[in-house]
């Protein structure tokens, strides 16, 4: 299965989808029901990649949380009007047991998708959740150790972090998994890093897990780090991730891992041996609407970016399309997913869906589809399937003002693709609210003695340029607010006939 530089996944609702099957098929659906014409579209559309999110085993325990948490409830009931009980699985991070649920199929299903996946060139992701588990894991019963325990001074003073739990040796006081700025997450008991024990229990669940998929998705993967969980439970643990990925990769060499992460800890979490990060400042950088800021954080080594997930929306943020005015999310989608790194979609992202589906819920709104949105995804995705933004060599380029006292240069932001020495691909983006004007330096010797056809490859625009002019010049660029081009540099001779 060939594996490209810069890949591209689709996020997928498992409990939601298969509730739709359910309803069309009259009968509850399993992964087996996910057609072949499912697996050929998404493969049709360039995808190397399918996350299946919320397959995992859950529990009654944290689904009754679910059920009864008022500040859930509002949330969930502004997602579905018409809200029922059944409508609410419970979160599919409260992880009870890492089998596939038995009503999706099991196992065994997942190896029979994971073939279809396969013969269509598509790799399986998965979830993995380090820091806690449901309430109701087995292991609460049976290595109570294996969790952070409280005190009953812990438990009145903080009600909204710790819980009383029943286990084999009788009740006792468990921490809710938590994050270090936030109260804790009531459907979930937090994991003991500082056990010696636990670790290895996390170890073999991740090495099972490896004999399911092609890689695993991490969920906070910072949380277990040492410096944050000492921060937060006063325990210092033995660092985990390198060792458990070495642990995984001596069995499953290509196996890969993805790490969700904040607070600037993604070059740290690179170096620990994950293959991707989240790339959360990015997204925060476009939805503030500022240029610059987006530019700057592209002046960051390739060593650090082709490790980058670039995404416009996933299971946690708002919907792109009710976060950015049009114009904006494809000026956005642009700049986020023709530059480098995995390019992550999100179901319902390509049809331009407004309401997030919380990953409490299995069904989701009847949404129309966005002709505009889905028309700008499907030939932005036709776009990313060009061999130099697949395979090529990417590099930022610097915009200067046109004339003295012209500053709308700030609001560009262009690079170039390269494949075997020669551009291909150039990239601009006017990120701003105004009419903006620039040069576009172009250091390629190659352009030199040649006469080119500017083709965009996302709308309508062609120009003819003289190679001699781009390269000692640059390009000159008069674009609209929050206009963009993918020009594919087409050599049409030497000089100009």
């Amino acid at each position: 299965m060939t594996k490209p530089r810069y890949p591209s996944l689709y996020q997928l609702n498992t409990r939601v989808r298969l509730t739709e099957l359910s309803r069309q098929l009259g009968r509850f659906a399993t992964l087996d029901d996910l057609t072949d014409a499912e697996l050929d579209w998404l493969a049709d559309l360039g995808f190397d990649w399918l996350w299946l999110l919320g397959v995992w085993q859950t529990g009654e325990a944290s689904r009754q949380v679910s059920r009864s948490n008022p500040a859930w409830q509002a949330e969930f009931q502004s997602t579905l009007p018409d809200l029922q009980e059944s409508d609410i699985c419970g979160s599919c991070f409260a992880i009870t047991g890492y089998t596939v649920k038995a009503e999706m199929g099991g196992n065994t299903a997942m190896e029979r998708l994971r073939t279809r996946l396969k013969q269509r060139g598509l790799r399986l992701l998965l979830d993995f959740v380090p820091n806690h588990m449901a309430l109701n894991h087995p292991w609460v019963e049976e290595n109570p150790a294996f969790f952070i325990g409280g005190t009953d001074d812990d438990l009145a003073r903080e009600p909204h972090n710790y819980t009383l739990v029943n286990s084999a040796d009788g009740s006792l006081i468990l921490a809710y998994g938590r994050d270090p700025y936030f109260a804790g997450w009531p459907d979930t008991v937090q994991l003991n890093y500082g056990n010696p024990e636990l670790q290895n229990a996390m170890r073999a669940e991740l090495l099972n897990n490896a004999a399911l998929c092609d890689g695993i998705r991490c969920d906070m993967a910072m949380l277990i780090e040492p410096e944050v969980f000492e921060r937060t439970w006063g325990i210092r643990p033995e660092p985990f991730w390198a060792n458990a990925i070495e642990h995984v990769q001596q069995q499953f060499p290509d196996f890969l891992f993805m790490a969700e992460v904040y607070w600037d800890m993604e070059w740290d979490l690179q170096q620990h041996g994950f293959h991707y990060t989240y790339d959360k400042r990015l997204y925060d950088r476009l939805r503030d609407q500022h240029a610059r800021p987006v530019r700057e954080h592209l002046y960051a080594g390739l060593d650090f970016q082709d490790k980058l997930v670039r995404f416009l929306e996933n299971h946690d943020e708002p919907r792109a399309a009710a976060t950015f005015p049009f114009a904006v999310h494809r000026a956005a989608a642009v700049v986020t997913f023709c530059n480098p790194g995995l390019r992550f979609f999100h179901q319902g992202q390509l049809e331009g869906w407004q309401k997030r589906i919380s990953p409490h819920l299995c069904r989701g709104p009847n949404e129309p589809t966005n002709q505009n949105v889905q028309a700008f995804y499907l030939r932005l995705l036709d776009c990313l399937q060009h061999s130099a933004l697949r395979e090529g060599d990417w590099q930022l380029l610097d915009c200067v003002a046109v004339a003295e006292g012209n500053d709308s240069w700030d609001g560009f932001i262009a690079s170039a693709w390269r494949e075997q020495g020669r551009i291909k691909l150039l990239v601009v983006v006017n990120y701003a609210p105004s009419q903006g004007q620039c040069f576009v330096h172009l250091p390629f010797d190659d352009l030199q003695g040649g006469y080119y056809q500017l083709v965009d490859l996302l709308g309508p625009a062609r120009y003819d340029r003289e190679g001699d002019r781009l390269f000692s010049t640059g390009l000159f660029l008069d674009m609209t607010p929050w206009g963009y081009h993918v020009f594919e540099l087409q050599k049409k001779g030497i000089g100009i006939s």
